[in-house]
């Protein structure tokens, strides 16, 4: 079997530049208004969007630059140069002081919106974290904790957002009512399954239908604990999200950008292009990892005992339940579950990695996008005697791929449509 690695790769990067700021932001730009642009930006994909735009308005449409200000949250490593949006970088997945100092200078510059100003909120994910403004009572540190646990709980990530809105002042359509009255208009690239606009970033500017019931019901579904403070918070009726028909979004405006489908879409297009036949498998998958991999890993073997060529495609978010202490994110420890079930197979590549250039880690720029898997994989773990069932069962994948030197290192991709694995099936 040839060498597949840079065919997987090329497909990778196929679906990371269909959701490129640089690329798709431009045409969804508006007219400048007779007053000020404030152009607020949270996610992995925020530096680069607010330099998009911000390029957008100052050099193609010569805008004064006196009426164009902002303020750019994203994770550490994702800022890019601007000149009069100012770039945080703070932390992802667990949120920090940047963060927290950034939220609350996000808010004061929406109220400062006159009706003659346009508030441009440039979304993508990884909001939730960049974006840190807990509830009244509720401390920093306990919504770091309660973020964290969130992280190990195998909670989706619609559900984890469910709890993060109503521990907040600025998600949940809080941020919308900071503006109002001013136009608001929210651009997003979707992250999410099914882009639901009240789950991106947590839903800053959009209505939300989940309710401290729901919250309250999550915590107590998986188990999470919480502190006394919290508990009482996620009880405190003014701590409810903003819901449809509040007369915040009377004059706002929300539309997405770019979505995992296209990003897909633009992967499976490399995929038949080298001679594949594709299964593709949705742009919304969700499950805990392993077990998604024991799926894909079934249809993969069918295929090759058929004599097809095929490379099965998905994307989505996979969630992983922590049970041991090692290191690794969903799209490794998909790979890692592979590993096991693949073991020795001929003619089999796999990758799978997160869009945004980071799966799992620790919030540096460095952290592993994902993993690859190939006969090169398998040939390691032969002479390094790995077993790919022991390091699964504790959640170690990237100690595993460490050591077979099968990382997937992209460094920030300044864009976030989730995720994107290949299986490639040769005969």
């Amino acid at each position: 079997m040839t060498d597949k690695r840079p065919l997987l790769r090329a497909i990778f990067d196929a679906a990371v530049a269909a959701a490129h700021p640089d690329r798709i932001l431009a045409e969804h730009l508006p007219p400048a208004p007779r007053g000020r642009i404030i152009c607020l930006a949270a996610g992995k994909a925020a530096g680069a969007l607010a330099y998009a735009a911000e390029r957008h308005y100052l050099n193609e449409t010569r805008l004064d630059p006196a009426k164009l200000t902002g303020l750019a949250t994203t994770r550490h490593g994702y800022g890019r140069p601007t000149q009069r949006i100012e770039i945080v970088e703070a932390g992802h997945p667990v949120p920090d002081e940047a963060g927290l100092k950034a939220a609350s200078r996000t808010l004061e510059l929406a109220k400062t919106a006159t009706n003659d100003d346009l508030v441009l909120v440039l979304l993508s994910g990884g909001g939730s974290a960049n974006w840190i403004a807990p509830a009244e009572g509720v401390s920093f540190a306990q919504k770091q904790a309660m973020n964290k646990s969130l992280l190990r709980s195998g909670a989706p990530i619609g559900e984890m957002n469910t709890v993060r809105k109503h521990l907040s002042r600025i998600k949940g359509g809080r941020l919308a009512r900071a503006a109002a009255p001013a136009k608001l208009l929210t651009l997003a690239i979707s992250d999410v399954p099914f882009d639901d606009p009240a789950t991106i970033a947590s839903g800053p500017t959009v209505p939300d239908t989940t309710t401290l019931a729901d919250a309250r019901e999550i915590v107590a579904r998986y188990g999470i604990k919480a502190d006394d403070t919290v508990i009482a918070a996620l009880s405190d009726p003014a701590n409810e999200s903003c819901k449809p028909g509040d007369a915040a979004f009377a004059n706002s405006e929300f539309r997405i950008i770019a979505r995992p489908q296209e990003s897909l879409d633009a992967a499976v297009a490399v995929a038949r292009d080298a001679g594949y036949e594709v299964i593709a498998l949705g742009a919304d998958l969700e499950g805990e990892a392993r077990d998604v991999a024991a799926a894909h890993a079934q249809i993969a073997l069918k295929a090759r005992a058929e004599g097809q060529k095929l490379a099965i495609l998905s994307g989505g978010e996979l969630t992983v339940t922590v049970r041991g202490n090692g290191r690794g994110g969903p799209n490794q420890e998909y790979v890692l579950a592979l590993a096991s079930l693949f073991a020795d197979t001929p003619d089999i590549a796999v990758l799978a990695g997160d869009t945004d250039g980071a799966d799992g880690g620790a919030g540096h720029p460095t952290d592993p996008a994902g993993a690859i898997l190939d006969q090169r994989t398998f040939a390691k773990m032969r002479e390094l005697k790995l077993d790919p069932k022991a390091y699964l069962d504790n959640n170690d994948a990237t100690a595993f791929f460490t050591a077979t030197g099968d990382l997937l290192n992209t460094g920030p991709t300044l864009t976030n449509v989730n995720d994107i694995r290949i299986i490639l099936v040769d005969t």
